[in-house]
């Protein structure tokens, strides 16, 4: 028996050839594929050319009538100068002179803020009128130890959290301890008591 696909010499009780792999009952007729492409066409006709017709723009001009009006120039007046007031001063604030006398015999005449200390040093952001500097050899006043200033021509002072604190002794008045960071309205004749030393202020 013969391959019908290749001829080949197929033994007998074959399935498949051995030269071509075609099964053994297969025919050039079950082996044709059927064409995957469809089998009906479509002729599809080119589009048509379109006759482009350029039609040319005719301007027709506009004639507008022109009247010519006479123009009168009436007199115009200058406005009368204003003259220029200078802004006024900002009033200065009063500021009063304070003395400060204190324990270790100096005294201090005092315009506007400053700091008390053995070494004062302000702040880098801070700017003030006068640094004070005690000298106290039992170091018990802090290098920035007090800071003062006035407030509607009155004076005040401020602990800066100083190690030994402030104390403050008005006339007729029962002390005060300062607390750090707040501002206390001092009266002239009173005692401000910074650690061991104190000044008056008059």
């Amino acid at each position: 028996m013969n391959c019908l696909i290749c001829g080949a010499q197929l033994p007998v009780g074959a399935m498949f050839c051995g030269e071509c792999g075609s099964s053994s009952t297969a025919t050039p007729l079950t082996r044709k594929r059927p064409d995957p492409r469809p089998s009906d066409t479509t002729v599809i006709l080119p589009l048509r050319r379109r006759s482009v017709i350029s039609v040319p723009v005719v301007s027709v001009p506009v004639v507008v009538p022109v009247v010519s009006v006479p123009v009168v120039s009436a007199p115009v007046e200058a406005p009368a100068p204003v003259p220029l007031q200078a802004p006024e001063p900002a009033p200065a604030p009063t500021a009063s002179l304070f003395v400060l006398q204190f324990s270790t015999g100096e005294t201090i005449s005092a315009l506007g803020t400053g700091l008390i200390g053995r070494r004062p040093l302000p702040q880098p952001t801070e700017r003030v009128d006068i640094l004070v500097q005690i000298n106290d050899l039992g170091r018990s006043v802090s290098k920035s130890h007090l800071e003062f200033g006035q407030y509607d021509g009155e004076f005040w002072v401020s602990d800066r959290y100083s190690g030994n604190g402030t104390i403050i002794r008005r006339p007729d008045a029962v002390a005060v301890r300062c607390e750090p960071g707040r501002r206390y309205l001092v009266p002239r004749g009173s005692r401000v008591e910074i650690a061991d030393q104190f000044f008056i202020l008059n």
